[in-house]
């Protein structure tokens, strides 16, 4: 059974750091890019950062790069959105996504506000 599990969200204030998580399991995580996306409400869901199947490579959507980092980890199985400097437009819930078989996690929300 396929599972992307998203951990790590919560409220930060604008300027302030957080770390998400995704857990995946049922697939050969190895083999797979990774993605981040995104969606706020009212909005459609937008791609965020993606990293390769042996994470050398890595790309980020012009409003976040620069402060996200997308990383992964093959042996555990696990991929990260390292996000710093967060602005308020930034609230949205955070997917995490499996390039090979274009499988979604069930979010988690982030929320940016004072």
């Amino acid at each position: 059974q396929v599972q992307l599990v998203e951990s790590g969200g919560g409220l930060v204030q604008p300027g302030g750091s957080l770390t998400l998580s995704c857990a995946a399991s049922g697939f050969t995580f190895s083999f797979s890019g990774m993605n981040w996306f995104r969606q706020a409400p009212g909005k459609e869901r937008e791609w965020v950062a993606g990293v390769s199947s042996d994470g050398r490579t890595t790309n980020y959507q012009p409003s976040v790069k620069g402060r996200f980092t997308i990383s992964r980890d093959n042996a555990e199985k696990m991929v990260y959105l390292q996000m710093n400097s967060l602005k308020p437009e930034d609230t949205a819930v955070y997917y995490c996504h499996s390039e090979r078989l274009g499988y979604w996690g069930q979010g988690t929300q982030v929320t940016v506000s004072s």
